[in-house]
């Protein structure tokens, strides 16, 4: 007779497996990450206590489909403990951003916003669109919506301050004024047509307008143009008349403009069947320069608290916060959000859920935005599902598919040999998935170039 070896214990799963982890842990802050068998990263979380907030995640019952779903999944998991809770949110935003994991919020468009530059590392200073770390000598101004925005701005600001965009290279090779000078949208510094003074007061005037002090502006021209005229200098009256009516029209163009609000993000989520809308409104120096929507990824059974909680600390990660961030609704960890959002601006940032007055009426106005966007979205969606589902059906295909490629090539006689990919997906073109490629091995023959790549 012989005897049968005792059967392997089943490896512990889900609320097993965390319940085994629990006991292990202390009251340290950290964070947390729940992995499934094939070690792929289900969930990064943190916690001012892990063994209280892992604990959660032991109960059997007590969790939304969303959750229930994710420790259903998990596998296994991993800890890193923190000195403060506030390490922990920083630490936690990282791995989000470089592991993406399935069941996180996550905020999928995180591309810098542009900033207007007066840059003062010149004699004439020089106005342009900035992106990036500011890391230039000069004042910026910003952020705005999108590089558009900027583009629009700076041509108004050209026609009423005549600022100079060119390059400095550019500028000391100038022999003669350019064709910006000739369409008085430049002072012409270059060809020393304004002196130093004189251009300092016209970067002076530009800074108080895009400081708002739009009406000290518009008083001292029209007193200039009073004094040109009486001085009987018609034409440097009528070029001040000119610039008069340029400001007028750049402030008639500016439709938002709250009076009460000098510096401030209005942040307003609207949620729906699982999706989400984040519309963002950029107030500086009580004007409105522009908006943007944003669509994260929530999974269902996401609430406002969370996803809103979540956005604030990955859209500011490497954005300086504005002074007021102005929500539709309440956020989780609020004060936690708050001490980071203040660490990264260097100083106070206040969050709040405007209830009455000239705020609440922004934050009303960023969720209907909010609410036209994601019904726009939806609509778009549904369309591209049924594009997807008519082309399955004319190639043969079991489900519809989850990603196109489209692949081109070019060169210049041979030389110079480029590839590139395009990708679409459920949701439109995946933009973030566009890739180009250098021939190296086949120029000039298609096929071969198409093969490389």
């Amino acid at each position: 007779m012989t005897d049968t070896p005792p059967k392997a214990p089943e490896p512990l799963t889900g609320h097993a497996l965390i319940a085994d982890y629990v006991r292990r842990l202390d009251g340290s802050p950290g964070v947390y990450r729940m992995l499934d068998g094939e070690a792929r990263v289900l969930y990064v979380g943190k916690a001012r206590n892990l063994k209280a907030r892992v604990s959660n995640y032991a109960r059997p019952s007590g969790h939304s489909a969303r959750i229930a779903r994710m420790i259903s999944e998990t596998r296994s998991m991993m800890f890193l403990t923190t000195r403060t809770e506030t390490e922990a949110l920083l630490l936690e935003q990282n791995l989000i951003k470089q592991l993406k994991p399935v069941y996180n919020v996550l905020l999928r468009d995180d591309k810098s916003f542009p900033n207007i530059l007066i840059a003062k590392n010149h004699a004439y200073p020089q106005i342009r669109k900035h992106r990036g770390k500011r890391s230039d000598k000069g004042s910026y101004f910003g952020p705005f919506a999108s590089g558009s925005a900027v583009n629009r701005t700076l041509n108004q600001l050209q026609k009423v301050f005549l600022l100079r965009s060119c390059t400095d290279s550019m500028f000391q090779n100038r022999t003669r004024p350019c064709l910006l000078y000739q369409i008085k949208r430049c002072a012409g510094p270059c060809t020393n047509l304004i002196t130093p003074e004189a251009y300092a007061d016209l970067v002076s005037d530009a800074e108080r307008f895009l400081s708002g002090k739009t009406s000290h502006i518009q008083a001292d021209l029209a007193q200039q143009m009073q004094e040109a005229s009486d001085a009987m200098e018609f034409e440097r009256a009528a070029a001040l008349r000119d610039r008069i009516r340029a400001l007028t029209a750049v402030q008639q163009s500016q439709g938002i403009n709250p009076k009460g609000v000098d510096e401030a993000d209005v942040i307003a989520l609207h949620l729906e069947k699982g999706q989400a809308c984040v519309q963002v409104f950029f107030i500086r120096a009580h004007q409105s320069w522009g908006n943007r929507d944003f669509y994260p990824r929530t999974g269902s059974g996401a609430e406002e608290a969370e996803i809103l909680s979540a956005f604030l600390a990955q859209f500011y990660d490497g954005k300086p916060p504005p002074r007021q961030i102005l929500l539709s609704h309440p956020v989780d960890d609020e004060d936690l959000i708050r001490d980071l959002l203040s660490a990264r601006a260097g100083r106070n940032v206040d969050l709040r859920v405007p209830q009455r007055g000239e705020k609440a009426e922004l934050v009303e106005n960023a969720l209907r935005n909010a609410r036209e966007s994601l019904g726009r979205k939806m609509s778009e969606s549904a369309a591209q599902s049924r594009l997807l589902s008519g082309l399955a059906d004319a190639f043969g295909l079991d489900d519809p598919p989850n990603r196109i490629e489209i692949y081109d090539n070019s060169h210049i006689q041979g030389a110079h040999a480029v590839g590139a990919m395009v990708v679409a997906g459920p949701d439109g073109w995946m933009k973030s998935q566009y890739r180009k490629f250098t021939i190296k091995t086949a120029p000039g023959d298609d096929f071969g170039m198409m093969r490389e790549v």
